[in-house]
């Protein structure tokens, strides 16, 4: 028996119905996630909404089968909108499959020439930085669904900041309904995760928001039906302005994803308390995975899949630990496009949102605000600045700012005054 073999048998034999139980109730909360965010990020896009969830049921298995972090679930994500709206914009759904083919071969260069390994090596200060700023980003995000204010102008703001201050205007118009059934969500939730850790937290909110708005009688906007039919091959041809305008667009969204990606994936693995750092060569291998599973999301003109951490942590919350937990996210999420006239089409989309603010709630990571002022000043810095910059401009560029931070420290010290030392330095 191969050494491979032995460990395939050893993970097996500790995998018991808790496990199973917590892989299909992650996997059940990451695809009632999936499906209004999927929906709403590829109409932003210009893309048919419908293929905003088929990138989740397309890459899942690909994902799943060649992924190193077996939890980390991957989706359509804001980050990749402008590149992709851009190439809609210009040459509609097959010009969003040919720049999301070119960025998924990318991707998989990255893989080859082992790039994967230096992006994952981002200071852990400024990890928790991003995460506490996703988290802030999805909790604000939620915020006009749940007061029931939703406005073009909550959904037109440039930043999570201007979407806060948008809602804020709006905040003497809120209704006790939407606020109820997501309120009864996020306490739900949090009552079910303290009383078991490893419980479906997320599952159980959803359930308690849905008896309440049965109880009461109380109709909100709800999932609704949704078309059920795979989407066709989309043709497209390659012209020799490509050059000039694919090739730049498609090198920006594979950089873009494969930094939200390896940076998520380092997330979830700070909440699944695996602190230790995973092997170099993973990182490398994890972008591997997501450009051949991208290639497939392409090919019918779906957008990028990279790591939602949303859905991730659900999985992490619900006790999800496997593989297991990706397919059957996807699997779930196939089955509420083709049976969506049940139960799950009329669940109050308030009650969603209540799911996805929890999350950025649990991702704001309380105990590294504590940790702040024991921190090193330039750890402190990198953490302040990545976490109110993903507010404040986008994520990606928040990491670089936070990164640079690190980089501003150790010119510093090597170049301006080495005599200081360099004693809270960490170079990404």
């Amino acid at each position: 028996m191969t050494l491979a073999a032995r460990k395939l048998l050893r993970r097996g034999a500790g995998y018991g119905w808790a496990g199973f139980v917590g892989d299909c109730s992650g996997g059940v909360i990451a695809a009632l996630i999936a499906l209004p965010y999927g929906l709403a990020m590829a109409s932003l896009m210009g893309l048919p909404p419908v293929l905003g969830v088929f990138t989740s049921i397309l890459t899942a298995p690909v994902i799943a089968l060649l992924g190193r972090n077996p939890v980390l679930i991957g989706g359509t994500a804001s980050a990749t909108v402008p590149f992709i709206a851009l190439a809609v914009r210009g040459q509609g759904v097959g010009g969003a499959a040919k720049v999301s083919i070119v960025a998924s071969v990318i991707m998989m260069g990255f893989c080859v020439i082992r790039l994967g390994r230096h992006i994952s090596k981002v200071p852990h200060a400024v990890v928790t930085g991003f995460s506490c700023g996703i988290g802030g980003m999805m909790l604000v995000s939620q915020l006009d669904v749940i007061l029931g204010v939703e406005s073009p102008a909550t959904h037109s703001a440039g930043s999570t900041l201007g979407q806060l201050a948008a809602v804020m205007q709006h905040a003497g118009d809120t209704r006790a309904v939407p606020l109820l059934l997501g309120l009864a969500v996020i306490v739900g939730a949090t009552l079910t995760a303290r009383w078991s850790p490893k419980a479906p937290a997320p599952l159980l909110g959803v359930l308690a928001a849905a008896v309440i708005a049965r109880v009461l009688g109380v109709h909100e906007k709800e999932i609704g039906q949704l078309p059920a039919t795979l989407p066709p091959f989309v043709g497209f041809s390659w012209r020799p302005q490509d050059v000039l305008t694919v090739l730049p667009s498609a090198f920006g969204l594979a950089f873009v994803s494969s930094v939200n990606i390896l940076i998520t994936s380092r997330v979830v693995e700070h909440f699944r308390g695996r602190h230790r750092r995973m092997r170099i060569s993973d990182a490398d291998a994890e972008l591997g995975a997501y450009g051949i599973a991208n290639v497939f999301a392409g090919m019918f003109g779906a957008p990028l899949s990279v790591g939602i951490p949303a859905r991730s942590l659900a999985v992490v919350r619900c006790g999800g630990s496997t593989r297991l937990a990706n397919i059957s996210h996807a699997v779930f999420l196939a089955a509420m496009l083709w049976f969506g006239a049940g139960l799950v089409a009329r669940i109050p989309l308030p009650a969603l949102a209540g799911v996805t603010a929890w999350m950025g709630l649990c991702l704001l990571d309380w105990s590294a605000w504590r940790r702040l002022a024991k921190m090193s000043r330039t750890d402190a810095a990198a953490f302040l600045i990545t976490a109110f910059g993903v507010l404040a401009v986008n994520a990606v560029l928040a990491v670089a700012i936070g990164c640079a931070v690190y980089v501003a420290r150790y010119a510093w010290v090597r170049w301006i005054r080495p005599e200081q030392g360099i004693p809270d330095l960490q170079v990404p």
